[in-house]
């Protein structure tokens, strides 16, 4: 029985790398990826202590779309019909080739509080969408801004007034999270918990008062804010970073709040191919490699170290089985230790945030989600020129 548990040199190594990448795993989740449950659930029992009067201030939502308009039919009516005593929404329509202006014209004439614009097919040289949200804010009559897209929706009619509740003097910016509305078929389950992931850390970042990024389907700030930092100028080139480096530019510890109960939260539509998702991914990864501070690089840390922590399981269990079956037993108590704590600290964010989450799922998906954006990065380091809407000639 005693040399059972004795381990050759080979045998010590790979339990104790086993043994520390679990540690850094567990205290990732623990801490990290736990905090906005733990301090959601904090803020609600301090909220039923502590009611007071509530912040209205008049509010401009300002709606992107392009050639959408079946999702302008089904998901304007829940923007239209908020509970709140002040807001107009303005619908940027970005050259958009189908019914898109039939159905705005048509809203408009029962909803005097919608307004929308158009931006000719003919525009180049500049990022569109910037383009569009640029005349959208020089629109508003308002100075606090709430930004969604048309193939998004607010779950509650209380969505304006529980995001801009955050707004105190102090206060330019609000996070807020939009859940992606799962359909059928394992490509929507990876979007899921892809989608659920990257709110974690944004949102845990910016509780621990590291802002760095943020969601264009749920965000708000200050017209003033935008003027301040002068738009989009210092990303004027990018095709993309409208929101999430628009973020990370402005956000700090002092002027940024996030707000992800059930009320503030929006719904996006399923995607309908895997090309679109990767193009969307595509495009956040041509921002992210001009995001400022190290937020980003800790959970691509982490999910480096997850990947060694499965390599150094699996090298353990072929360990164990050549020699020392208990390295093999060490190895997978640690593997289905981490698998619980990840289960119960996603399944309970993802009920939170109004995200569906596949557990059964979660040991392929843990793995194939790292790994595709380690794809993606690689994919985007051949195309980085489609990154800019323009590249500066020396000749």
């Amino acid at each position: 029985m005693e040399g059972f548990f004795v381990f050759n040199f080979p045998e010590w190594i790979a339990t104790g790398v086993v043994i520390a990448l679990l540690t850094v795993q567990l205290l990732c989740y623990v801490i990290t990826y736990n905090r906005p449950y733990k301090k959601m659930k904090a803020k609600m029992r301090a909220a039923d202590r502590n009611r007071g009067a509530e912040t209205t201030p008049p509010v401009s939502v300002i709606v992107y779309t392009r050639n959408e308009s079946y999702n302008l039919r089904k998901y304007l009516p829940s923007l239209l019909s908020q509970d709140y005593p002040s807001y107009e929404v303005i619908v940027i329509n970005d050259g958009s080739t189908d019914e898109s202006d039939d159905v705005l014209k048509l809203f408009e004439h029962d909803c005097p509080h919608l307004y929308h614009t158009f931006i000719p097919q003919e525009s180049k040289y500049l990022s569109r969408r910037k383009l569009s949200l640029t005349l959208g804010i020089k629109a508003a009559k308002n100075d606090v801004l709430l930004f969604t897209e048309a193939d998004c929706h607010p779950i509650s009619k209380d969505w304006i007034r529980a995001m801009v509740q955050n707004y105190t003097n102090g206060t330019s910016l609000v996070l807020g999270f939009c859940a992606y509305t799962e359909g059928e078929g394992f490509l929507h389950k990876l979007i899921s918990y892809d989608n659920l992931i990257n709110g974690l850390e944004y949102i845990s970042s910016a509780l621990k008062n590291n802002p760095f990024g943020g969601n264009g389907k749920n965000l708000s700030y200050r017209k003033q804010l935008f003027f301040e930092h002068k738009g989009f100028s210092k990303s004027l080139s990018l095709h993309a970073g409208d929101d999430d480096l628009f973020v990370n530019e402005t956000a700090n510890s002092l002027n940024t709040q996030v707000e992800y109960s059930k009320k503030s939260i929006t719904k996006m539509a399923p995607v309908e191919r895997f090309a679109i998702w990767k193009n969307m991914k595509i495009s956040r990864a041509a921002t992210q490699r001009h995001y400022k501070g190290w937020q980003l690089y800790f959970y691509r840390t982490e999910k480096a170290a997850f990947l060694l922590f499965l390599l150094a399981v699996i090298t353990s269990i072929v360990l164990g089985l050549e020699g020392n079956l208990v390295v093999s037993g060490i190895a997978l108590v640690c593997y289905m230790l981490l698998f619980t704590i990840k289960a119960v600290v996603l399944k309970r964010s993802a009920t939170m945030l109004q995200q569906k989450m596949s557990i059964p799922l979660l040991p392929l998906l843990e793995i194939i989600q790292p790994l595709f954006d380690l794809y993606i990065y690689i994919y985007r380091l051949f195309r980085g020129k489609k990154d800019y809407t323009f590249t500066i000639s020396n000749k």
